[in-house]
């Protein structure tokens, strides 16, 4: 068992209430100390990866109580993956937040961001369904209190809007949780897995409802049609670098529906037959359409960002509900592609906001720093849109080519590429408003609003968007690791087996299970 395992949890759970009892009114050393604690989890998420790279599966038990009796988190290529990309996102946001000064604008900005990724984190990790539970509620208060940073009326007003719609949800998984506990006994993941295969045909009812409930609240965190009217309104309103940082929020959701649904309730169980088919499909083809459709309506840049979002996630959750092995590693790649192009999309609104003074996308505007920012949304809008060479374009190619053997092929190509066209149409109306003659301004003391922004907010976008380039580059790579993924996903005995510590065959559920 190695200890390595919980520091991503605990290392910004520490971080976090530190910063506020020692350096509540130092911002100075609340930046050092966040910027040091996200470097050091990337130290820590890359060596985790670079661990499971092989198949090693990684068992840390709380208090050395072993499952499904304790609390384990479990690491494998899949969850160490999803640690390394939100480690790597969180350093870049943050960057944005210092040079931007969005962490000055309010109190416990840099507590409320630690806090945030130990949740995020923990989701990733854990191996039992309730704390996976814990750690969205986690989620869900960290998120409200970045939301509402700096104040506003508006961002207060889809603040409760945001936490209302996700308290729903948590009360579904409650309800969830306690279905399944009633049926199996169990919330751990791998326990749970045995004892689900081995539940009669005529006992599968609790089953059924909860694998229902479940998919419900994980297609409320993926923002996914129809249930996600909560997002549009939420990231719009956020600040920037919340915005930014929420791009992996809604792949916590998406993260679930893939653990889940290939290891408690893979496709071949009869008792939940039809989920992923019949019902994710048909609402992930949707949610792409609406997504785009939003992004060509959008009257504001920020809300443009939040439909594109939407639609990212519809093109992931249509991967994912292929539940074939080049389905699930298309999505892991596109997920990789679509955190980054939401994130520094985002960030671009954030400059065009503080060079032009307004988002809005009906009347051209004088703007500080025209050129480089038009460069960025350039880079963003190519690789949110889809297009070559950027990563979007080759994340919709590995789609198309899984879902050749599905019956809705049809759909699904017909989907993908009339919502790429739409989503193009879209960006390229905004940036002709925003950026196609637009008169360059020098700062002025007169207009703080189209003041320059500061260098280390464009070297966090910049970033960014080397980071889409290197995906783009070694596509090949990540794709073949990304396989590599989705192989050890749809063989889950070596995961059942490392957290149950039992390496012979699968075991006889208990009588009275």
């Amino acid at each position: 068992m190695t200890h390595w395992l919980i520091a991503p949890v605990v290392l910004p759970a520490l971080l976090a209430p530190f910063i506020v009892l020692a350096a509540r009114y130092h911002i100075g050393i609340q930046r050092v100390l966040s910027v040091a604690g996200v470097v050091a989890l990337i130290a820590v998420a890359l060596g985790l990866a670079m661990q499971s790279a092989d198949g090693t599966i990684t068992l840390y038990r709380l208090g050395d109580w072993a499952a499904p009796f304790g609390i384990v988190l479990v690491g494998d290529r899949l969850s160490t993956l999803m640690v390394l990309l939100t480690a790597v996102l969180g350093l870049f946001v943050l960057l944005y937040a210092i040079g931007s000064g969005w962490d000055n604008r309010g109190r416990h900005f840099h507590a409320l961001f630690q806090f945030q990724l130990m949740g995020i984190m923990g989701a990733f990790l854990t191996g039992d369904l309730f704390n996976l539970f814990v750690f969205f509620e986690v989620l869900l208060i960290a998120s409200y209190g970045l939301m509402i940073h700096a104040g506003g009326n508006a961002r207060l007003r889809a603040g409760v809007q945001y936490v209302l719609f996700n308290l729903i949800g948590s009360t579904l998984f409650l309800f969830a949780l306690g279905a399944i506990y009633a049926e199996t006994g169990t919330l751990n993941m791998a326990d749970l897995a045995e004892r689900v295969a081995f539940v009669s045909a005529e006992e599968t009812v609790g089953i059924r409802i909860a694998a229902v409930l479940l998919l419900l609240v994980f297609a409320i965190k993926a923002a996914l049609v129809p249930l996600h009217f909560w997002l549009p309104s939420s990231y719009a309103e956020a600040p920037a670098p919340v915005a930014a940082l929420f791009a992996i929020m809604t792949k916590v959701g998406a993260y679930a529906i893939i653990r889940v649904y290939t290891l408690v309730f893979p496709p071949e169980l009869e008792a939940t037959a039809g989920l992923h088919d019949v019902w994710l499909l048909p609402a992930a083809l949707i949610s792409v359409a609406i997504g785009m459709v939003g992004v060509l309506a959008a009257k504001k840049l920020d809300r443009l960002v939040a439909f594109s979002v939407i639609g990212s996630m519809g093109m992931v959750m249509v991967m994912i509900s292929l539940f074939t092995p080049a389905g699930i590693a298309a999505a892991l790649y596109y997920i990789v592609h679509s955190t980054l192009a939401g994130a520094a999309l985002f960030l671009i609104s954030d400059l065009v906001r503080t060079g032009r003074g307004s988002l809005g996308l009906t009347a051209k505007a004088p703007m500080a720093g025209a050129a480089l920012t038009a460069a960025l949304f350039f880079a963003g809008a190519i690789a949110m849109a889809g297009l070559p060479p950027l990563s979007g374009f080759l994340g919709k190619l590995l789609l198309l080519n899984a879902a050749f053997a599905s019956d809705m092929a049809v759909w699904i190509w017909a989907t993908v590429l009339i919502s790429s066209l739409i989503s193009i149409l879209g960006f390229a109306r905004a940036g002709s408003v925003l950026f196609w003659k637009a008169k360059s301004v020098a700062p002025s003391e007169d207009s703080p609003a189209q003041d320059a922004p500061a260098p280390l907010a464009y070297i966090a976008v910049g970033g960014l968007i080397a980071l889409l380039t290197a995906h783009t580059v070694f596509a090949g790579y990540v794709h073949s690791y990304t396989s590599g993924i989705a192989a050890q996903l749809f063989a889950p005995q070596p995961y059942i087996s490392t957290v149950l510590d039992t390496p012979g065959k699968l075991s006889t559920p208990k009588e009275g299970y």
